[in-house]
C-alpha cells in the first residue's frame, strides 16, 4: 500500500476541477416552514401508497422492467404519441445526464440561459464539454446574442417554465434558439403548472426529431422523494438514449409509485388549483410588502425587494425556522458588471404561506 498516494491526483482533471452542484438546504429536524426547494407541499394520491406497499410486498425479489412498459404506455396518452416516444429516468436529472452522454462528446459546447439551472453545466463540466450563457433582457426575454450562441450549439437546454423566475417563453421565441447541427432540451420540470400545460406541439414541428421534452414527478406529482422523471422525443433519439441508460435504471418501488401517480390526473389536478390560487395570493400580498414579483407560471414566485436586502431577509426567516431560497447570479444580463439577486420562495400551503407573511411583516 502506497501511503504517499495522493488520491485526489487519481480523479480525471475535468472531475478535479470541478466544483459541483449545490442543492438548496434540506434541514433534518422537525419544525421548518420549508419554501426553498419547490417541493409539492401535498402529500401524493392515495393511489401512490397504495401501488408501493402491493410492490413492497410482491415484487422486490425480481429485477424491474427495464423498459417500464406500463409507465410508458400510460404516459404517451398525456402527450398523445406512442410509448416508443417515451423514456423514463431516475428522476429528470438522470435524463439531462444521458442526454450529455448520448449527443456531447469532450470540447463540444452546450448552451442554457441564464440566470437557470446550474446542474447544466455542472453536468457539460462532467463530460468534458464546455458550457455557454444564453444572455437574457431585464424582462427575461432572449438577446439577439444568445439566439447567435444556441445555433452553433450541440446542444441547447432551457427550462420552460424557467428557475428562478418562473416565466415561460412561447414556441415561436424557443423556434429561434433551435441549433443548426444539434439537440434542444425542453426542461419542463414545472409544466404542469402553466397555464397551457406542455410544448408537445413542438415535437410535431418541423424541428420535431431536434427536440427532447423532460419532464419530472418531484413537483406536480408529489413524489420528490422518488426520483422519477422521462423524456419525450422522437423514437429514433429515445432509441439512442436507451443504448446509453443503465440497464435497470429504475426501481421497482419508483415505477409502481409513478404508474400509480400517473393514472390519478384527477388528483394532481386537485393540488395544482390549489398551488396556483396560493400562488395568486403569495404574489398579492408580496406586492402590499414592496415586493417586485414577477408573474410565475411555476410552484414558486421570484421575487426582490426596493430594500435591495435579500441575504438579510433570508437570514432573518431563517432565525424563524422558515426556510426560502436566496439566488445570487453574478455577471447576469448583457452587462458584465450587473448582479441579480433575489428571493425563490415555493408555494406552499395556506398555512406555511400565512406563516411567511407573518414574519415579513414582522421583519420589515
Amino acid at each position: 500500500m502506497n501511503s504517499n498516494l495522493n488520491i485526489s491526483n487519481l480523479f480525471r482533471p475535468d472531475v478535479q476541477r470541478l466544483i459541483g452542484y449545490i442543492p438548496g438546504e434540506q434541514p433534518q429536524q422537525t419544525g421548518w416552514t420549508k419554501l426553498n426547494t419547490n417541493e409539492n407541499p401535498y402529500p401524493p394520491s392515495p393511489l401512490v401508497v397504495e401501488a408501493i406497499q402491493k410492490a413492497a410486498t410482491s415484487s422486490l425479489m425480481q429485477y424491474p422492467d427495464p423498459l417500464v412498459k406500463h409507465f410508458r404506455e400510460l404516459t404517451s396518452e398525456l402527450f398523445h404519441v406512442d410509448p416508443d416516444w417515451i423514456l423514463p429516468g431516475n428522476g429528470s436529472d438522470e435524463i439531462l445526464t444521458i442526454l450529455l452522454r448520448s449527443f456531447v462528446d469532450a470540447g463540444e459546447s452546450i448552451a442554457f440561459p441564464y440566470p437557470s439551472y446550474i446542474l447544466y453545466g455542472t453536468l457539460a463540466e462532467i463530460q468534458g464539454a464546455v458550457f455557454e450563457h444564453l444572455p437574457l433582457n431585464a424582462d427575461w426575454s432572449f438577446t439577439s446574442e444568445a439566439k447567435q450562441i444556441a445555433q452553433r450549439s450541440k446542444m441547447v437546454f432551457v427550462p420552460n417554465p424557467n428557475s428562478p423566475s418562473g416565466n415561460c417563453w412561447s414556441d415561436a421565441e424557443l423556434k429561434q434558439l433551435m441549433p443548426t447541427n444539434g439537440i434542444f432540451v425542453l426542461d419542463e420540470a414545472y409544466g404542469d403548472f402553466r397555464d397551457q400545460p406542455h410544448s408537445g406541439e413542438l415535437l410535431q414541428s418541423e424541428f420535431g426529431k431536434q427536440i427532447v421534452i423532460t419532464r419530472t414527478l418531484s413537483k406536480s406529482y408529489s413524489l420528490a422523494g422518488i426520483r422519477f422523471g422521462f423524456a419525450v422525443a422522437h423514437p429514433e433519439v429515445i432509441a439512442g438514449m436507451r443504448k446509453v441508460k443503465d440497464s435497470y435504471n429504475c426501481n421497482t418501488l419508483s415505477i409502481a409509485a409513478a404508474c400509480a401517480a400517473i393514472s390519478d390526473q384527477q388528483w394532481t389536478q386537485k393540488d395544482k388549483d390549489a398551488i396556483c390560487k396560493t400562488r395568486t395570493r403569495l404574489a398579492s400580498s408580496l406586492t402590499e410588502f414592496g415586493f417586485d414579483v414577477l408573474p410565475s407560471q411555476a410552484n414558486f414566485l421570484w421575487c426582490t425587494h426596493k430594500t435591495g436586502s435579500h441575504e438579510t431577509l433570508y437570514e432573518q426567516l431563517k432565525d424563524r425556522k422558515i426556510l426560502v431560497r436566496y439566488m445570487k447570479y453574478p455577471q447576469a444580463g448583457p452587462q458584465s458588471d450587473q448582479l441579480i439577486d433575489g428571493l425563490r420562495i415555493t408555494i406552499g400551503t395556506d398555512d406555511q404561506i400565512d406563516t411567511l407573511l407573518t414574519a415579513i411583516r414582522e421583519i420589515l
